[in-house]
C-alpha cells in the first residue's frame, strides 16, 4: 500500500508518501487494481480517512486506466525490469542463455532494441509529467533470476550505475525542473546506499538539478544479514545515514517499511534450488516468492523507527507495505501509523 502521510505527523518538511498495491508495492494505475476499492473516488475517500495525500503510482501502458484522476497521484515510480543491463548492452549471448532465444527476450522486454527500450522509459516519463507527479522514482539495480539465488553477480555496481545513467540522462534531457527525480536503493548490484563514494558517483552524474534519493528502509536492511530485530535495523539505517555525512541531505523521501530476512538469506542464498524450471516465465514466477521472503515490506511495529524520520525529515513518506487489498492494506498502514504515533509520543514525554 503506497499512500501519502498528513503534514504534522512527522518532522518539519515531511508529509507526502503513497499507498501501494501488492505485489509490485507501487499502486498500479489500472482498472484491475482499483476494483477492490470500488472506484478511484472511493480510494481517495479511504486515503483521506487514513490522513494520507495520495498514491505513488506505476503504470503499464497495456493496462493503464484513463479514468485515473491525476489529483490522486503524489509520486510516480518509473517502469523497471529487474534484469535489463544485458538487453541494454545488446549482449545476445547472455540473452539467449537466459531466455532461450532472442525472440523470447524481445517478448519479455516488449521491444527489439536498446533504442526501443529507451523509448519505453521516455513514454513512461511523459505519462508521469502529464499526471503532474511531484516526484519520480527510478530503480538503479540489475539482478537475474539466477543471481537472486546465488548472489554471484554478473555486473558490478559501477557498470549498473553507468547503464542507468545513460537512460536517466537521456530521459531527463531538457526536462523542466519542476519535479524531484529520486533514485531508489536496492540490495542488488547498482545503488545500495551502503558506500558513500558510489552514492556520490551516481548523484553527481545525473544531469538534472532536482535530484535526490528515495531511501527504501527495508531494502537497506536487506544488505545486512546480521540484523535480528527492528531496533537493530533502525541502528543500521542510522549508521548508513551517518556514514554518508553531507550526502544524506539528498534523501528527500522514504519508502518506509521493515525487512528482517537475514535468517532466511543465510539458509537459502548460495545456489539455485534443485528442479528449478528452465522456462523463463515459470522460473520468474517461482523466484518471485523467494524475493518476497527476502524483501518483506512489513509495517514497523517498534516505535524506535521514528528515529529514522527524525534523522531524515522526509519531504515524501511512502508506506510501502505488502498486503492484500483492501482490508489488509488498510490494517497494515494503520499499524505503521500507530507505531509512528507511539514513537512521537514517547519522544514528547518528559
Amino acid at each position: 500500500m503506497n499512500s501519502v502521510c498528513r503534514r504534522g505527523d512527522f518532522p518539519a518538511g515531511a508529509g507526502h508518501g503513497g499507498l501501494e498495491h501488492d505485489p509490485e508495492h507501487e499502486f498500479s494505475l489500472s482498472k484491475e487494481c482499483v476494483l477492490p476499492w470500488g472506484s478511484w473516488d472511493a480510494l481517495a475517500d479511504e486515503l483521506r480517512r487514513l490522513g494520507l495525500d495520495g498514491v505513488e503510482g506505476i503504470a503499464d501502458p497495456d493496462y493503464y486506466d484513463d479514468a485515473f484522476p491525476a489529483s490522486l497521484l503524489t509520486g510516480y515510480h518509473m517502469t523497471f525490469y529487474p534484469d535489463w543491463v544485458d538487453f541494454w548492452h545488446g549482449d545476445e549471448a547472455a540473452l539467449i542463455r537466459k531466455f532461450g532465444s532472442l525472440e523470447g527476450a524481445r517478448g519479455f522486454y516488449r521491444c527489439a532494441s536498446p533504442e526501443e527500450f529507451l523509448g519505453l522509459f521516455r513514454a513512461d516519463f511523459r505519462l508521469a509529467r502529464r499526471l503532474g507527479a511531484r516526484y519520480l522514482v527510478f530503480h538503479v539495480s540489475d539482478v537475474s533470476i539466477e543471481e537472486g539465488y546465488t548472489y554471484r553477480w554478473e555486473h558490478g555496481d559501477r557498470e549498473v550505475m553507468d547503464a542507468a545513467l545513460e537512460i536517466i540522462n537521456a530521459v531527463l534531457e531538457d526536462a523542466e525542473p519542476d519535479f524531484d527525480f529520486l533514485v531508489e536503493n536496492q540490495w542488488w548490484p547498482g545503488f545500495t546506499f551502503t558506500e558513500p563514494e558510489k552514492t556520490e558517483y551516481l548523484l553527481s552524474r545525473i544531469r538534472y538539478p532536482r535530484v535526490g534519493i528515495m531511501l527504501d528502509t527495508g531494502h537497506l536492511m536487506n544488505t545486512e544479514w546480521r540484523i535480528r530485530t527492528q531496533a537493530e535495523g533502525v541502528d543500521y539505517i542510522l549508521a548508513m545515514l551517518e556514514k554518508h555525512g553531507s550526502l544524506s541531505r539528498y534523501v528527500r523521501g522514504l519508502h518506509f517499511h521493515e525487512s528482517l530476512s537475514g535468517a532466511y538469506c543465510r539458509r537459502t542464498i548460495g545456489r539455485v534450488p534443485d528442479g528449478f524450471p528452465e522456462d523463463y516465465y515459470e522460473a520468474f514466477s517461482v523466484s518471485y516468492g523467494h524475493i518476497l521472503k527476502i524483501d518483506r515490506h512489513n509495517p514497523w511495529t517498534d516505535p524506535a523507527c521514528v528515529r529514522i524520520l527524525d534523522a531524515v525529515g522526509p519531504q515524501y513518506l511512502t508506506h510501502e507495505l505488502s498486503a492484500k487489498p483492501r482490508r489488509s492494506q488498510i490494517a497494515a498502514v494503520r499499524r505503521q501509523l500507530e507505531t509512528i504515533r507511539k514513537g512521537k509520543k514517547k519522544e514528547d514525554t518528559p
